[in-house]
């Protein structure tokens, strides 16, 4: 059986969120995705052309290439003006910074060498290299990577290095937020195990569409619902709200997807029950190496039974498991449902005038 088979794995990714999607399902997750922020590309955009012409007049003699769609876009956009030989020659001539692989990458298929790029991939080692190289008297072009970068630039100027931002790209809200307030609902409710995040901005605005709901979310993340970094920049504003991650030494999807098949697993529960092995997996249990789907709500109920095991719960106990406004006789339903779907009524025993209880062995 594949590692992630009946875990519920949440993608905020939009760009990538196909390929994302299928490393995923190839290790037999259910994938719900739902992307945060989308890409808006600015090839026509009068600012980048400023940008550019700048570049070209005052040539810089740092260039900072903060992602790999980035600097692809810019020398798109400039081949599109009839500017892209020039620019090159520009860039060819400057001290090339790349954040990531990525970058790196797209610096090397333009023909271009990069100098130096950091470790970590974060922004932060790279303005303390160039700090510590030294900037006093130079240009600095920073192509930016969705948002502004108001704090990396100010350090530069102060440092005194005229600096010219090159937007490429921003983020926007997806064209429809439908998924991803049905993905704050699935988090919230802890009916999705995982939730990948492959850029910062994306955490923000998974927060943003939960509203009054972020603190639920929050509460969710740093418990049941893990989430899963594509790399330490991406990871930094959960850890700022105190939410673990995992995330991969190097900056790779399929790095990202392999820790979290390493990480879900290990967390699932196992019980000897009524002389079966039943493990509890996402949306579903495993009997004696058997996976059963189970619906939110027997499963909701196997959860609450499996975390007293052996211990008799009440039907007034086990009602705030169960989706909100259901009395006790939907929780009768979903026990009836629970028994039906692992095959076995000895699963779940009822203790007369008191409840029900897993006999575990």
């Amino acid at each position: 059986m594949t590692e992630l088979a009946g875990f519920t794995v949440g993608v905020t990714a939009d760009r990538r969120r196909d390929e994302l999607a299928a490393l995923l399902e190839r290790r037999g997750a259910r994938v719900v995705i739902a992307p945060a922020l989308r890409i808006v590309p600015l090839h026509d955009d009068s600012q980048l052309r400023e940008a550019t012409r700048r570049c070209l007049d005052t040539p810089p003699d740092i260039v900072v290439a903060n992602t790999g769609i980035g600097m692809r876009g810019w020398l798109e956009a400039a081949e599109g003006w009839g500017l892209a030989d020039p620019l090159r020659t520009v860039l060819a001539e400057a001290y090339i910074v790349a954040r990531g692989p990525k970058a790196r990458g797209a610096v090397r298929a333009a023909g271009l060498h990069d100098q130096w790029s950091p470790d970590s991939e974060s922004c932060d080692e790279c303005l303390a290299h160039l700090l510590r190289r030294g900037v006093g008297g130079q240009t600095v072009a920073v192509q930016l990577h969705g948002d502004q970068q108001p704090e990396f630039c100010a350090a530069l100027r102060a440092a005194g290095a005229e600096v010219i931002e090159v937007p490429v790209y921003r983020w926007a809200p997806p064209l429809d937020s439908a998924p991803l307030h049905r993905l704050v609902d699935l988090v919230s409710n802890r009916l999705v195990d995982a939730i990948t995040f492959t850029s910062a901005p994306a955490v923000g605005a998974l927060l943003a569409a939960a509203g009054p709901g972020g603190d639920a979310v929050l509460e969710a993340l740093r418990g049941d619902v893990i989430a899963a970094c594509v790399g330490p920049v991406t990871a930094a504003p959960l850890i700022r709200h105190g939410i673990p991650v995992i995330a991969p030494a190097r900056a790779r999807l399929g790095a990202m997807v392999r820790a979290i098949a390493d990480e879900l697993p290990r967390r699932a529960v196992t019980l000897q029950v009524a002389e079966h092995q039943l493990t509890l997996r996402g949306h579903a249990a495993m009997v004696d190496g058997e996976l059963r789907p189970l619906a939110p709500a027997p499963m909701a109920v196997l959860r609450a039974l499996a975390a007293m095991p052996g211990k008799v719960r009440s039907r007034a106990s086990l009602l705030p498991a169960l989706p909100r406004g259901a009395d006790e006789h939907a929780v009768e339903m979903a026990v009836a449902r629970l028994r039906a779907g692992l095959g076995d009524p000895a699963f779940v025993q009822t203790v007369v005038k008191r409840g029900y209880r897993l006999p575990v062995d």
